[in-house]
């Protein structure tokens, strides 16, 4: 397969549609996609948890084919307190046959009670903590941000405290997996997308990426991202997505929209470090964008299931074993989540 360097991704904004792409026409397995358990990020139920239904909720995700989940910190998310008693929520996962493997846990948590969520996890049976954004502020709580802009220098800052919380994480034994939500949708002030130049200032041996699926529409293709970064997306968050709208805020690129002309399906360029075209030269105001603290893509997280959207899975999902894919979770409503379900157990990409 063709490739192209991650040098001239950030120099030329990203790779052209004509980026060749693997065909997707290898052995085809009836199973679910990669051979993956298909997992759910349990945020979008947080109201039935919150209200003592953890088991109930548990039972019925088994029921539509669900075998794994990603869980939130019970410190830093309140409805999700009831879940602290490590021993009682790893019986109620037994007792559902549910794997709990992911936990979004805040980077205030992080600072500050590192050692006790290691503890927790490992009785829980995790073995992989996500986070879901770094944050605008830093441990002396200094901004990052100034409307929205960034600059290299708190990229940094921000990727050097995230890879040493990251070192000592791996030496208990568990991955760190980084999220692309609020700081990663920033700009620096000429125009260059923050989520390429952290994503190179983070340590590969250390960080793994979790792409969210909606954040194509704002953040670009991730099958561009995959083929770029080989083996560095670990896990990913999975929501419907009009593919046809092309990505937001930045000059039209091509996402991978199975409904697309053929020829035009699967490669684009997303917006990455370069400035897009008509960018402002530095010291300037950063292009229009998502406003920050919005979920990252949009309306991804809405009315659309996997599936039932335009987006071109079969090709996304072969990319993804590029990029190193090793677990993946639905989070949407419950509706879209049996939906979503169903349909990812269609899906024949080994």
């Amino acid at each position: 397969m063709a490739g192209i360097s991650r040098r001239s991704f950030l120099e030329a904004g990203g790779v052209s549609a004509a980026f060749a792409f693997m065909a997707a026409n290898g052995v085809k397995l009836k199973a679910n996609p990669l051979g993956l358990p298909i997992g759910s990020q349990t945020y979008p139920h947080r109201a039935r948890i919150a209200s003592g239904e953890f088991p109930a909720l548990l039972k019925d995700m088994k029921s539509i084919g669900i075998d794994v989940i990603e869980l939130c910190d019970p410190w830093n998310y309140k409805e999700f307190a009831a879940l602290q008693d490590a021993k009682t929520t790893r019986k109620m996962l037994d007792d559902a046959g549910i794997k709990a493997i992911s936990c979004h846990v805040g980077m205030g948590i992080l600072r500050k009670q590192h050692q006790p969520v290691l503890d927790w996890a490992k009785v829980v049976g995790l073995t992989q903590l996500s986070t879901a954004d770094l944050g605008g502020t830093t441990r002396d709580g200094k901004s990052r941000l100034a409307g929205g802009v960034t600059t290299p220098f708190w990229i940094k800052e921000a990727a050097d405290e995230y890879n040493a919380i990251a070192a000592v994480t791996k030496k208990a034994g568990l991955l760190t997996v980084l999220h692309n939500e609020g700081f990663c949708n920033s700009r620096t002030a000429d125009g260059r997308l923050t989520y390429p130049l952290l994503i190179e200032a983070l340590d590969p041996a250390l960080v793994g990426l979790q792409f969210q699926m909606s954040s194509m529409t704002t953040m670009g293709n991730p099958i561009t991202y995959f083929t770029v970064y080989p083996g560095r997306f670990w896990s990913a968050h999975m929501q419907g997505v009009d593919a046809s709208q092309g990505v937001r805020g930045a000059a039209p690129q091509t996402l991978p929209d199975k409904n697309a002309p053929q020829g035009r399906r699967g490669g684009g360029a997303p917006p990455a470090a370069a400035p897009a075209a008509g960018a402002p030269a530095a010291g300037g105001a950063a292009p229009a964008g998502p406003a920050m603290g919005a979920p990252a893509g949009g309306g991804g997280r809405g009315g659309l299931s996997v599936g039932e959207d335009s987006v071109n899975w079969e090709a996304v999902f072969t990319a993804a074993k590029i990029g190193g894919l090793k677990n993946f979770f639905i989070e949407q409503a419950w509706d879209l989540t049996v939906k979503s379900a169903a349909y990812l157990k269609t899906l024949n990409v080994a």
